[in-house]
């Protein structure tokens, strides 16, 4: 799987997803089989560029492999700046974001919304181009609405106007999360294109990835809910592609001495205050794979200091 110059270790990506793809958590991915880990999403509106938020999406301090960072926005010329900016700070790869279907992202004619101005998703991947020397991929939804798929058109733009790899979600923006993802419409979309496609969406299993990969033809896919407190979803999607067998499950112990790291990480990458509260999410997902054992969840939640979190961590291995 090649993105441009940059050749990845593998055809399995850990998809942006805002709050969540931070650079521990890309770290942490990336450690354990991901071929390439996408930033979150960041506004091409330079007003927010110095909050303590954007300065945490823009961190690649020991950023594992490749450096891929994903921006949003709607106007051309922002869309460029903001690419120029990020590959300052460090980008090598630069993604735009038209297949995020939140509300607040498609108000402002962004995300997901761009799939109905075709013109205008012209205008976007032309400038960002144009703006940059590192490769530019993009990712978009099969469409707005299940009687507007439109996916095949947005990619065959892409491929004219210089994207390096396309990444489609199985869903339309109307669709939201709800539902199963579909594949038929990514399928003609690789009848329609010879850059390199990655499918995206409801893939949580190495038979699930390896089904997709059959079906639509894509040199890769991307998984993103389905890491959720799973990072070794990476490491057991790559080898089942490629012995044909399945890893066993991590082990309990696996498990608790990752989230402990994954804890630690968060904490000195946020500081105390931010990164407890950051870490409840992260380690809820975790602890249901395990079963939640005694309801360890809502009592990690209401802990409020970093070093109450990890002694829970401790206890939690003992039980």
């Amino acid at each position: 799987m090649r993105i441009g110059h940059f050749e990845l270790n593998n055809n399995v990506i850990l998809a942006p997803m805002a709050g969540v793809t931070d650079l521990p958590f890309r770290r942490l991915c990336v450690e354990l089989g991901a071929g390439l880990a996408v930033s979150e999403m960041l506004s091409s509106n330079p007003e927010v560029w110095d909050t303590a938020k954007s300065k945490h999406r823009m961190a690649h301090e020991q950023e594992p492999g490749i450096r891929s960072v994903q921006i949003a926005g709607s106007d051309p010329e922002l869309m460029a700046r903001a690419a120029k900016h990020n590959v300052a700070e460090g980008a090598q790869i630069i993604d735009i974001n038209m297949g995020c279907p939140a509300k607040k992202v498609n108000k402002k004619l962004a995300g997901s919304a761009l799939l109905k101005e075709p013109a205008l998703v012209r205008e976007i991947i032309q400038a960002v181009v144009a703006a940059v020397s590192v490769p530019v991929t993009l990712k978009i939804r099969t469409g707005w609405a299940p009687e507007h798929r439109n996916g095949a058109e947005i990619a065959s733009i892409a491929q004219e106007e210089g994207i390096q790899a396309l990444t489609v979600h199985g869903r339309t923006r109307a669709c939201m999360y709800k539902g199963h993802a579909e594949y038929e419409t990514i399928r003609d979309i690789r009848q329609a294109i010879q850059i390199p496609l990655i499918a995206n969406g409801d893939i949580t299993t190495p038979e699930k990835a390896e089904q997709v990969l059959a079906f639509t033809g894509a040199d890769a896919v991307m998984v993103g809910r389905g890491a959720q407190g799973n990072p070794w979803v990476f490491r057991e999607i790559t080898h089942y592609l490629r012995t044909g067998e399945k890893l066993e499950s991590p082990s309990k112990s696996e498990v608790i001495e990752v989230m402990g790291r994954h804890l630690r990480q968060l904490h000195s990458f946020y500081g105390e205050r931010r990164g407890l509260r950051i870490a409840r999410k992260h380690i809820g997902w975790y602890v249901q794979g395990i079963g939640n054992p005694q309801d360890f969840k809502a009592t990690f939640n209401r802990l409020e200091s970093a070093q109450a979190q990890v002694d829970a961590l401790n206890f939690l291995s003992s039980i």
